[in-house]
């Protein structure tokens, strides 16, 4: 089997001064080169090694984004083992689950705010190794601290040599539906992944290492670790990172990132920031004057810090069309990516810079190959990029990718005469009312996403006589009085309903109390809902509401 060429060897050789990762601390960055991180990474990776594991054992890695979170995976495939990385929101259960699944021998725990929890879940005996304390985040009280090891240990010399067929990482699913799922990704997708942009560059990276990323969303998610991590060491330059949720905006516009990567809810946060300065009706207003259109369009992107973007990309959850549009207007044109963690996030892609199919998610990448299961209407995937299997489960491996290496999405959708898909929804969130008629959430869902005073949502229903909407306020619907809040939501209720059969009619708009977040678990780390939870959590309120005679309610 052919070797593996870690990509991280060519910039740290070409450009060994050049800045790699820059961290923010208040008002000041620290930026680390090509070169410290190398020698970094080398260190560490003489500390693993010293632990006396085997060779390709599997090394946990737990922590929200940060510069030493990049530094341990590179000293991991340095050392030659496996990553195994986790979303630092684990509680301690959680964690105790997904290392036993994921035969883990050591874990880098780093920064985030649940240690008391999570650590109650770790084994006593189970090597540890702590990134530096980051204010505001927990206190690390296990294990080797990463600086000690930094005066410890001096850098290997000689690297693992790896073959692509070896095993790059395991990533757990995120868990919306039942036990976590280990997918195994090798160094042959890894490879495979250059690919697309060697012939086509739909990411538009600079190959001559002119790129600024960002890094916010978990690292341990596919989409970001394909994006930035993968991206910035294929083709070079420099990840900066967010210090938190309250320097978040801040820490964007210092960046000024090339490539930008979000996923549909952080777009709408950028679409609700720019609303609660400047009115709909104001900005309707000012884009219709020709020489005052450019300089709104470029202040609004500038005051995002988005406005150095070659790219602004879209993924892990769909994207809804109206938020889409509303961006195209002031000149950011998303490019809407659609993947999964068993496809290393690489299936298809709408150029968001072209005019393409609405409502679409583009055609197959490079290598990739789509069909529709004509039972079910599931989309059937083929690629280079499709996962090994899922880690010491071959059962589940054999119910997603079958006999002929086709790869079972979970997704309904079609493909139209010219070879664009189109995702109608889940498989499993299909739900039956009690008319006996079934009901796909996400087309009904995004009729409801232009009403700017909600931010999530989620249609309910199971034996219900019809459907029905669970909603999150906005912010800036939380400010709106109730009476003509319930208006605006009745207006965009009666506007939805107007050309849908009957039987997918929405009855009752309900606006919860309680906010949906990755804390009370009604959300994933990556921000999807989490439908299962939601009809856990409202399913025996949700019968009573629709009798309600009002089309607006509030919990």
């Amino acid at each position: 089997m052919k070797r593996f060429d870690f990509d991280f060897y060519k910039w740290e050789k070409e450009t060994p001064n050049a800045p790699f990762l820059r961290q923010p601390f208040g008002d000041t960055w620290e930026t680390w080169t090509w070169a410290e991180v190398g020698q970094q990474a080398r260190k560490m990776a003489n500390a693993l090694r010293d632990l006396g594991l085997p060779p390709k054992s599997h090394i946990g890695l737990v922590s929200k984004n940060c510069r030493e979170w990049i530094v341990a995976d590179i000293a991991i495939i340095m050392a030659g083992y496996v990553s195994v990385p986790f979303f630092a929101t684990l509680t301690g259960k959680q964690i105790e689950q997904v290392l036993e699944l994921g035969d883990v021998k050591a874990l880098f725990v780093g920064k985030m705010e649940v240690w008391d929890d999570m650590k109650t879940g770790i084994p006593d005996d189970m090597p540890i190794i702590a990134f530096p304390h980051y204010e505001g985040n927990s206190k690390i009280d296990r294990g080797q601290q990463w600086e000690d090891i930094m005066n410890k240990y001096e850098p290997i010399e000689e690297v693992a040599e790896l073959k692509l067929d070896d095993i790059w990482t395991i990533i757990f699913t995120s868990g919306t539906t039942g036990t976590p799922k280990g997918v195994m990704l090798d160094y042959n997708i890894v490879e495979n992944a250059k690919i697309p942009t060697q012939t086509t560059n739909p990411l538009k990276v600079d190959v001559n290492g002119n790129n600024r990323f960002f890094s916010y969303l978990p690292l341990n998610h596919i989409a970001e670790r394909l994006v930035v991590e993968l991206g910035v060491m294929a083709y070079g330059g420099t990840v900066s990172f967010a210090e938190s949720l309250g320097t978040f905006a801040k820490n964007l516009a210092d960046t000024r990132p090339t490539i930008f990567f979000g996923v549909p809810r952080i777009y709408t946060k950028f679409q609700q920031g720019v609303l609660s300065k400047m009115p709909q009706a104001k900005l309707n207003r000012m884009l219709r004057i020709p020489i005052l259109s450019g300089m709104v369009k470029k202040k609004i992107r500038t005051g995002l810090g988005l406005n150095d973007a070659k790219i602004w990309v879209s993924g892990a959850a769909p994207l809804p069309e109206p938020t889409k549009e509303w961006f195209g207007k002031i000149g950011i044109h998303i490019t809407n990516g659609y993947g999964m963690s068993e496809n290393c996030a690489i299936c298809t892609l709408l150029d968001g810079s072209v005019k393409n199919k609405k409502g679409s998610v583009g055609r197959g990448q490079s290598g990739v190959k789509l069909k529709i299961d004509e039972a079910s209407g599931e989309i059937l995937n083929k690629s280079p990029y499709v996962m090994r299997g899922y880690y010491k489960n071959p059962e589940k491996t054999a119910e997603v990718i079958d006999v002929d290496g086709w790869l079972h999405t979970g997704d309904q959708g079609y493909i139209d005469d010219e070879g664009f898909l189109f995702i109608t929804g889940r498989v499993k969130d299909t739900f039956k009312t009690a008319k006996g008629k079934y009901i796909i959430p996400s087309p009904i869902e995004e009729r409801f996403v232009s009403n700017t005073n909600i931010e999530q949502l989620c249609l309910v229903g199971l034996g219900c006589t019809q459907p029905n909407l669970l909603v999150n306020l906005s912010e800036a619907g939380a400010a709106v009085p109730r009476e003509e809040l319930a208006a605006s939501l009745s207006d965009t209720l009666k506007t939805a309903n107007a050309d849908l059969p009957n039987y997918q009619k929405v009855k009752t708009i309900i606006v919860t109390k309680e906010p949906w977040t990755v804390d009370n678990d009604l959300v994933t780390p990556t921000l999807k809902v989490k439908r299962s939870k939601i009809d856990q959590r409202y399913l025996n309120n949700v019968m009573k509401w629709e009798e309600h005679p009002d089309n607006v309610i509030f919990e």
